[in-house]
């Protein structure tokens, strides 16, 4: 395949959270499919601009953008679209909303504190919301516009330990569903990925080794997953019958 010819070429991707981990491969993986690329980040700028250099490295002209932007602020989630509109002189053809926090404690319910909850569902709730909304109003329509967020397999296992993010990827789920109806004519299509323990730093972060191990043995490939590239599918054009769901990438985890 020509480069003339990758599914994605000259199309505009914004990935929130994509300085590391899943976020930061998915970048990558659309990049190759000829995207070009707002990489979003909150706050390691050295992480971002190492992930725009990689994707720079492999052209003649810029291909990638870091942009700072906190996703549960209005005002700086319209300031990512404006950036993305300004660098490449086009409107956003797709939006993956991969920005997330997950407690490293896993606490309980009865011992997550109010400001945990709080922080979990400003980021992973209200910032997919915000970022839905400007992605509704400012993705190119009727020429394949994406939406895809990333919630999570545990909101479908209901594990102990993980009950406000749980919740808080439901509600992506809930309103990704809704807003896949309400796109209605546009031409965008809106749905979830859900993974399952995937091998990034976000999921090794305050596990001890029996935990680990624990996730692996669940799982019927025993092992970890690493970052699919089923978002570059739902970002592509013969994904357009794929609306309003979500896709437990987890290797049968659940």
């Amino acid at each position: 395949m020509t480069a003339e010819n990758l599914p994605l070429q000259n199309r505009v991707a914004i990935v929130t959270g994509s300085s590391r981990g899943i976020g930061k491969a998915i970048a990558l993986h659309l990049a190759s499919l000829g995207a070009k690329l707002v990489i979003n980040y909150s706050s390691n700028a050295a992480q971002a601009k190492d992930v725009v250099s990689q994707i720079n490295s492999t052209s003649n002209f810029p291909r990638a953008v870091a942009v700072k932007a906190n996703v549960s602020d209005p005002d700086q989630v319209k300031s990512l679209f404006d950036a993305a509109e300004s660098e490449f002189h086009s409107p956003v053809n797709v939006l993956v909303n991969s920005a997330g926090v997950l407690d490293a404690k896993y606490p309980s319910i009865l011992n997550t504190t109010l400001e945990d909850f709080d922080r979990t569902f400003e980021v992973n709730a209200r910032g997919a919301f915000l970022c839905c909304k400007e992605g509704a109003a400012r993705i190119k329509q009727g020429g394949g516009g994406r939406i895809i967020c990333l919630t999570t397999s545990v909101a479908a296992a209901f594990k102990r330990g993980f009950g406000a993010y749980t919740a808080s990827k439901a509600a992506v789920e809930a309103m990704v569903k809704i807003l896949a109806k309400e796109l209605k004519g546009t031409g965008i299509t809106a749905n979830c990925v859900a993974p399952g323990p995937i091998a990034t730093d976000m999921f090794y972060d305050g596990k001890t080794e029996e935990m680990i191990n624990k996730a692996i043995n669940e799982c019927p490939h025993g092992r970890l997953g690493v970052p699919d590239p089923v978002v570059g599918f739902l970002a592509c054009d013969a994904s357009e019958w794929v609306n309003g769901q979500i896709l437990r990438v987890n290797g049968g985890y659940v």
